[in-house]
């Protein structure tokens, strides 16, 4: 069998495997008398084993065949849960993701997994029956066992299990059904066996002699859970009516689809798996297409406006609402939930926590929000160089904290909801927050600030954290001290057309929450006239727009603010901003631009309409404005630059 082809979805795969590992040793460590945890574990690795034993990958084999050994022993209650077999079960799963990795890449000789195969096989030696107990003693635990096998192949029931023609990797496929049917009973034998489902010759089709007190529903259900079932056909001793489920070939009401018992189990063939994979170049070349189908969009309905013809407008029209409904499925279907990044995070927390010594209670909320798949791959880093700076900078020691009157675990959360057309992820901890007397100190250091300066806003000391290099650690460790974690954040966010904001309250914790928009491709923008140039400002951060009226304007130390009902607002020239000459006062619109908590208003010259926009990348000429996040081409042609609402504000 050729299993080079399969090797992504084999990644896929073991992807999952490995984040329900990585959860189930959390819990484990959490509880360490629970067995569900034990049993989550056992499941994932003896699934990986199997399945890398089917593509051929041998150091996954070897290492998961060492890793559910141990497993076994604490399952069976002959090893105990300490702090030490945490940190081998830790080790090994961080082994086994890079000996995944290395294996589908090919590379699978570039890891040495011997340490990590020397401290398993150790943690299985240092079980509580020692090595030299006599090999009689569990003797007659086995020949229960036999004779427990030999009475349940009596009574067993059979359940034939064929697989969808077109499945790949067709035997990880019966592997995991087989995995299954464990979840139901005691498996009393297979044909073929577990070692000839990598064989060639394997048609797709595995029946199972099961001891399972389930019904057929269940049974069905729990088989078809495996994915790429085309039938589950179960049979029960003594000649007992089975039943065969299964899924209709061509919905032409073929003979298995017609009801036999009249029972709910019979609407089984409509139970079709709903999902595809999809490799992510595809739906970015679609997302390519419709933008550029917008901006056709565009430029047809600004002709149809010229020409004035009715069955020509009549015609655009119902184009455009065809193309605003592709739109909308396309990047639907690059919508994913943010859980598929946040998943990994209490394992990084865990990690950092203990390498400072620090008790750190996470809590993760808002993980079903959904994001566009290219921002969600780029949020990642970001948020965990946020968890990482509250754990080393804020979270204090136990002792820190009971001398503050804190209980000793800090409590460390990260959330995740929708705000509008944008979402909104925080991180939160109650620790000792910033140290503006240490961020103050650091910057006449660093001659930042004038040396007679003694106090700071929060707005500078967010600038002077978010600088490069600039960092109030006292050594350098492996989590921070390099002064790079913040800056990392703010450049990354800023990028995506997003925002940072850092709240801190000395001795009750700090909070910094990230905006991001939902999708990065195409955003409704207020087009902005100065001049003969036309620029592009997100509707996320429009709140408002206005008629200028010159007694709305007043001098605040110098600086323009705009009266509006009673309100008192930072105002922004558009033209000053991208350096054109200044107009005769009087007219123009002001536009109301909000981001987080901050508000400004911002005088254009003329507004020209809305429109949906498609975002292109902008490479800024040199020392050229950074108030630009990205450029666009508008219905006649004419490209236009979006500007950068978060820099101005």
């Amino acid at each position: 069998m050729d299993t080079a082809r399969y090797a992504e979805l084999f990644l896929t795969e073991s992807q999952d495997n490995l984040s329900a590992i990585n959860h189930a040793l959390l819990e484990l460590e959490r509880r360490p008398t629970a067995r569900e945890p034990v049993g989550a574990l056992f499941r994932a690795v003896h699934t990986v084993k199997g399945m890398s034993a089917t593509m051929g990958y041998s150091v996954i084999a070897d290492l998961s065949h060492e890793l559910e050994t141990l497993l076994d022993l604490v399952r069976r209650g002959d090893r105990d849960v300490d702090a030490s077999l945490m940190d081998t079960l830790f080790g090994a799963a961080d082994t086994l993701e890079r000996a995944i990795e290395l294996s589908v890449a090919g590379r699978a000789d570039d890891l040495d997994v011997a340490e990590t195969l020397t401290a398993l096989r150790a943690a299985s030696k240092s079980s509580r029956t020692p090595d030299a107990e006599p090999p009689a003693a569990p003797a007659p635990r086995s020949r229960k066992k036999r004779a427990a096998k030999s009475a349940a192949t009596g009574s067993a029931l059979t359940v034939v299990v064929a697989l969808e023609p077109d499945t790949p990797m067709m035997g990880v496929r019966a592997y995991l059904a087989i995995e299954r049917a464990k979840t139901l009973g005691a498996i009393v034998h297979t044909s073929p066996d577990v070692g000839a489902l990598a064989a060639d010759g394997f048609d797709g089709t595995i029946t199972i002699a099961l001891e399972t007190s389930a019904g057929d529903d269940e049974i069905d259900r729990v088989m078809r859970s495996a994915g790429s079932i085309a039938t589950v056909r179960v049979s029960r001793p003594g000649g007992a009516p089975g039943r065969v489920a299964a899924s209709p070939p061509n919905g032409n009401g073929s003979e298995a689809r017609r009801p036999s018992a009249g029972t709910a189990s019979e609407l089984a063939p409509a139970r079709q798996h709903r999902h595809i994979r999809i490799d992510l170049q595809r739906l970015d070349t679609l997302m390519n297409l419709i933008g550029e189908l917008v901006i056709t969009r565009g430029r047809l309905q600004q002709l149809a406006a010229i020409l004035n013809d009715p069955s020509l407008t009549e015609t655009v029209t119902q184009a455009s609402r065809l193309v605003a409904d592709l739109q909308d499925g396309i990047m639907t279907s690059r919508m994913v939930p943010m859980w598929q990044v946040f998943d990994r995070f209490p394992r990084v927390v865990r990690d950092a926590a203990r390498a400072l010594g620090k008790q750190v209670d996470f809590v993760v909320e808002g993980q079903e929000i959904e994001l566009d798949r290219s921002l969600l791959d780029e949020i990642g880093d970001p948020v965990v160089h946020l968890l990482r700076n509250a754990i080393d900078h804020g979270l204090e020691t136990p002792d820190e904290r009971r001398r503050a009157g804190k209980p000793p675990t800090g409590r460390l959360s990260l959330t995740a909801a929708r705000d509008r057309s944008a979402v909104v992820i925080r991180v939160t901890d109650d620790g000792k927050g910033i140290d503006r007397d240490r961020v103050l100190a650091r910057a006449h250091e660093m001659g930042l600030i004038e040396s007679g300066r003694g106090d700071l806003t929060d707005d500078e000391v967010v600038r002077l954290i978010a600088r490069p290099g600039f960092s109030t650690a006292r050594e350098v460790t492996d989590l921070s001290g390099r002064g790079v974690g913040i800056d990392a954040v703010h450049t990354r966010v800023r990028a995506l057309g997003g925002t940072v904001d850092i709240r801190s309250t000395k001795g009750t914790g700090t909070s910094i929450t990230v905006r991001l928009p939902v999708t990065l491709a195409i955003v409704r923008a207020l087009l902005a006239r100065v001049g003969d140039e036309t620029y592009a400002i997100p509707m996320t951060h429009v709140n408002e727009t206005a008629h200028l009226e010159l007694n709305t304007i007043r001098q605040v130390k110098g600086r323009d603010v705009l009266v509006l009902r009673n309100d008192v607002l930072p105002l922004l020239h558009l033209r000053d901003v991208v350096r054109l000459p200044k107009r005769d006062a009087g007219g123009g619109q002001v536009v109301v631009l909000e981001v987080a908590d901050r508000r400004a208003g911002m005088v254009v010259d003329e507004l020209t309409g809305q429109q949906e926009i498609v975002i292109k990348p902008f490479d800024a000429v040199k020392d050229g404005l950074s108030v630009f996040s990205g450029a666009t081409i508008l219905g006649d042609g004419v490209p236009a630059l979006i500007l950068d609402v978060s820099s101005l504000l």
